[in-house]
């Protein structure tokens, strides 16, 4: 069994938030809190995922690997203290063979960036 260690940083994990009223123009924001932070451990983007994406009019920017925790979703965004750049979760792969439980969160950087909900 693979062991595996986050050493790399710690990224928070955000809700996104329509504060519009119903029936009005939606006006998305992050949660004013992240919903949690986890340690996370880079890894490589390789050449086939790489391609793979282009071929889906996809854009992997960031690949990580983090404890896991089935509150993650699809709709959230990360935020990696490496650089503090917002990151749409593109997709979760949970993966097996691996102690303790982990998962892989594929990342495409936002090309506008979301306001807080306490900002």
């Amino acid at each position: 069994m693979e062991l595996t260690e986050f050493n790399d940083g710690v990224v928070s994990v955000y809700s996104v938030e329509n504060l519009a009223e119903a029936g009005e123009t939606p006006e998305e924001t992050l949660s004013a809190a992240p919903k949690l932070k986890l340690r996370y451990h880079r890894r490589t983007v390789g050449v086939k995922r790489h391609y793979e994406a282009l071929q889906a009019a996809e854009r992997v920017d960031l690949l990580i690997r983090v404890p896991f925790r089935p509150m993650v979703s699809t709709n959230d965004i990360a935020i990696p203290t490496e650089d503090g750049q917002q990151y749409r979760i593109t997709l979760i792969q949970r993966i097996e063979g691996v102690f303790p439980p982990v998962m892989d969160l594929t990342l495409r950087r936002v090309e506008h960036e979301y306001d807080r909900a306490d900002q």
